[in-house]
């Protein structure tokens, strides 16, 4: 006989825990949509019983759902990171250029949300591992379609670009308007230079 092993994959596993009956999976996504917009105004310390009063369910069963304060801040990460991930495939009929932008873009949100929980998450953590893979997995396809277009630097790699963009989120800024300046102007020194096009 074969032993059954246990899942590889700490993602699998955190999507594993999700609850098969519509409406406790209801109260389910409803808690991590009331956990991103908390963690995101008030930190990684925001309070579960606003989370819950958000979400419209008692504080029981955030607790049902996520028995520590852990294992909900890993349900949003892998959810954000998921959502992010799948985004890379909504922009295949955009032109390469456009592609990565958006995706970039989006990549800026997702940090800005990731800022709140990295703190509770250790970084070198299995879940952390696997959100990383994930998303280069989504995000380097398009660096490299960008690139065999000419859109974009051929020496840039995209580890290069999320020290880029983790650069930029690492401050704060004032209003969001200047944040998307500063990411415009980033992105300008990505595009392939204009003198060798």
């Amino acid at each position: 006989m074969t032993p059954v092993m246990a899942s590889a994959d700490p993602l699998e596993e955190i999507f594993a825990r999700r609850p098969k009956r519509a409406d406790a999976r209801r109260n389910y996504d409803a808690l991590i949509a009331a956990a991103r917009e908390v963690f995101g105004e008030c930190g990684a310390g925001a309070s579960l019983e606003e989370i819950a009063r958000r979400a419209g369910v008692g504080i029981g069963t955030l607790y049902r759902n996520f028995p520590s304060r852990r294992d909900l801040f890993e349900a949003v990460y892998v959810e954000e990171v998921r959502a992010l991930s799948r985004s890379a495939a909504d922009l295949a009929d955009l032109a390469p250029w456009d592609a990565l932008v958006a995706w970039l873009n989006r990549f800026v949100a997702y940090v800005g949300t990731k800022r709140a929980l990295a703190e509770e998450l250790v970084h070198d953590s299995d879940v952390f591992r696997s959100c990383r893979t994930e998303i280069y997995a989504a995000g380097e396809p398009l660096l490299r379609r960008a690139q065999a277009a000419g859109a974009a630097r051929p020496d840039a790699s995209f580890d290069d670009v999320v020290r880029l963009i983790g650069g930029i989120m690492a401050y704060q800024f004032p209003e969001p308007a200047q944040r998307d300046r500063v990411l415009a102007i980033a992105l300008d020194g990505l595009r392939f230079p204009a003198a060798h096009r």
